[in-house]
């Protein structure tokens, strides 16, 4: 039996329409700054991109957010399909949009950090008292440890900022760093896991800084998704799946995540109710 070019063709037209359709649309993967510039931060993270796209089968585009308030109304207006991000981020996205955290990221293990506030060894500062009247730096205003949280704490203790300290400025977590070990700044927020990567990355020197106040365990940052997709188990299920894998891949590829990241754990918002809970004591979150 012989077929004609004209069915032929129209058999080539449908295969290719139906491989088209097929086809699932990239999903757009957005991380915060965690690292000291743009470039350095693409670098690190597109490998878990690529990793990602292989276990899902579907292209995974990978954009640095530069600031923490940026990637979570990123991801709260459709910019972004899944996050990598700080837990105060998150809670504002699920707070304004819906999104939905699906897995934790595990540092040395254990899906918690800590906040911390530094100052030089030198400065004479060893407790908040000794901060009064001077030059204090926060993160961004989405960041959990260089913002909500030390903010959470000196409210705790009857004391405003603007009014309490010289000069209040906000910068990022890098900044705080380099410029407190420089004696630009007298003190500052900050997070464990962000002053032992610049220690060991030889950013700056261990004993230039000394830390004076450390915050009870806070959730790690967690892997979300929008709104939009919150409802699509079978992807939330390939996503979880594949993040739940990643400490095993790292026994062949170690540097599908930085240094000290271990993997992934499934949580849900419940996890990250002791952020919220100091949104809503601040007034940074309005109760519903």
């Amino acid at each position: 039996m012989k077929i004609s070019a004209k069915i032929l063709a129209l058999l080539a037209c449908t295969l290719i329409a139906g491989g088209a359709s097929a086809a699932e649309p990239p999903l757009k993967f957005g991380v915060g700054l965690f690292q000291p510039d743009r470039d350095k931060n693409d670098a690190t993270y597109r490998p878990l991109a690529d990793y990602l796209s292989k276990k899902l089968n579907r292209p995974v585009e990978l954009r640095t957010v530069d600031s923490w308030e940026g990637l979570a109304k990123s991801l709260a207006n459709g910019e972004t399909d899944i996050a990598l991000m700080g837990p105060w981020g998150y809670v504002l996205a699920n707070h304004q949009a819906g999104a939905q955290v699906i897995s934790t990221i595990l540092y040395d293990g254990k899906p918690e950090y800590f906040a911390i506030t530094i100052t030089h060894p030198k400065s004479g500062i060893n407790t908040l008292a000794d901060l009064k009247g001077k030059t204090f730096a926060f993160g961004d205003k989405g960041s959990t440890s260089g913002y909500l949280i030390p903010l959470h704490y000196l409210m705790t203790q009857g004391i405003t900022p603007e009014k309490y300290f010289g000069k209040v400025v906000h910068t990022s977590h890098q900044a705080i760093e380099t410029q407190v070990t420089q004696g630009v700044l007298d003190a500052g927020a900050d997070y464990n896991r962000n002053r032992n990567a610049m220690i060991e990355q030889g950013l700056i020197k261990a004993e230039d800084s000394k830390i004076i106040w450390t915050s009870a365990p806070l959730p790690n940052d967690a892997f979300a998704v929008s709104n939009a997709l919150a409802g699509d188990k079978k992807l939330i299920g390939q996503l979880q799946g594949a993040l739940s894998d990643v400490g095993e891949a790292l026994k062949s590829n170690p540097k599908l995540l930085p240094p000290h990241y271990t993997g992934f754990v499934s949580r849900d918002n419940a996890f990250y109710k002791p952020i919220r809970d100091a949104g809503l004591a601040t007034g940074k979150l309005q109760a519903r």
